[in-house]
């Protein structure tokens, strides 16, 4: 999640202004487009949009592709579908079996956060129980692994753990996503004054991601921000989704919490 002023990847694409049309959006280069993406020095992996992860240079290069292809075609919403939109690959919805999903284990480093340790136990909790009570998903802390949890623990579907950037305050992944980079990245800069946001909400919308939902605001009618088509919508547009960034005409003013329609969608994908 980049919940600074900063543009995200292709926030720069349009801009909606109050009474105003949205602009045309002026389609990137791949080179501007790789440029604004940053590569996290550790993992390699590129960071766009924010928070969403391409694991390779081809897997960005498709990132490009998918971007290019929506807006020579955007997505076109069916009247009365029931916010959240799924993330979609090959032509099918990203997201968990069943089995999987009522048993998404994690551990969290321990040595990576140090004194900081209790306080990401105590804000995982909060955020998994969170999306718990809206759907059919269970995520299991496995605290035994905490003590050497990395990218490569076995024995888990993904890993938390300490970053020091200031690219985002946390970055998460998709359910597509390999094991290697199957990780909640937390920025140390999460810790900070992030008001009116909590280390909860923010991991709120990164456990969002990890369940297959995409961010709100590349839908077009964000006006802005556009990432991708490659996306089905559950629910209608929603501008408070706990998946649509503020800075994105987004209207969520206060901390990051799942709206009606955010439990509409999720119910609907994990029914």
């Amino acid at each position: 999640m980049k919940m600074r002023p900063a543009v995200v990847v292709v926030a720069v694409l349009a801009t909606l202004g109050c009474g105003t049309a949205p602009r045309e959006p002026q389609t990137l280069s791949y080179e501007q487009f790789r440029a604004a993406a940053y590569q996290e020095p550790d993992t390699g992996v590129f960071i766009t949009n924010g928070d969403e992860l391409a694991e390779t240079e081809d897997d960005l290069a498709e990132a490009y592709g998918r971007y290019v292809a929506g807006l020579e075609a955007p997505v076109q919403v069916p009247d009365g579908v029931m916010p959240l939109i799924v993330n979609v690959v090959n032509g099918k919805d990203d997201r968990w079996a069943a089995a999987t999903a009522t048993n998404i284990t994690y551990c969290i480093s321990s040595k990576s956060f140090g004194s900081r340790y209790s306080a990401v136990v105590t804000a995982m909790n909060s955020a998994t129980a969170t999306w718990e009570a809206t759907a059919n998903v269970n995520f299991v802390h496995l605290s035994t692994l905490d003590g050497s949890c990395s990218a490569t623990t076995a024995g888990v579907v993904f890993d938390v753990r300490l970053v020091n950037t200031s690219q985002y305050l946390a970055r998460a992944f998709f359910p597509s996503t390999s094991r290697r980079s199957r990780n909640i990245l937390i920025s140390s800069s999460s810790f900070g004054t992030i008001t009116p946001y909590t280390l909860a909400g923010v991991l709120r919308h990164e456990l969002g991601h990890t369940i297959g939902f995409r961010h709100e605001h590349t839908r077009p009618e964000s006006g802005t921000c556009f990432e991708d088509s490659s996306w089905r919508a559950l629910t209608a547009y929603d501008a408070s989704s706990v998946m649509h960034y503020p800075q994105c005409n987004g209207a969520n003013t206060g901390d990051l919490v799942l709206t009606s329609l955010d439990k509409t969608g999720a119910r609907a994908l994990y029914p």
